[in-house]
């Protein structure tokens, strides 16, 4: 199974060849710059899309901080997606209230575990929105 680095650098070698489906689900790579470092940081997240944009969660597995690449977009919210082949730059931004009902469920539905994530922590476990520009 892939897991972090190597997933990255498998799904980069591969176009999403390998990477892209991941148990069960479909996963993309998100580029941020780091808030700190100003280094590029590359991450497998599982996704979906809707409408033009595509859909994530920062869930880090529940923890009661968010995922470093979380923190990295509110700084700068530009960012790079690679799915499958297809590269680009993408805004992104946190759903609002009105939309994050309706997100949560579209991505529990792929990767049930998000609720239980959701159970763990008193943190609200956002979901990012990546708008190509």
């Amino acid at each position: 199974m892939l897991y972090g680095k190597e997933h990255v650098e498998r799904y980069q070698a591969t176009d999403g060849e390998e990477g892209h489906e991941w148990q069960g689900t479909v996963t993309l790579l998100l580029t941020t710059t780091g808030r700190r470092s100003g280094k590029e940081r590359t991450t497998p997240l599982i996704y979906q899309p809707e409408g033009d944009a595509y859909l994530v969660v920062a869930s880090k597995g529940g923890a009661d901080e968010p995922p470093a690449w979380y923190r990295n977009l509110q700084e700068n919210p530009e960012v790079k997606v690679q799915v499958k082949g297809d590269k680009f730059t993408a805004r992104a931004r946190t759903a609002t209230s009105e939309e994050k009902p309706a997100f949560w469920r579209k991505m529990a539905a792929v990767w049930p575990d998000y609720d239980e994530y959701q159970k763990k922590t008193s943190r609200d476990i956002p979901v990012v929105v990546l708008e190509r520009v």
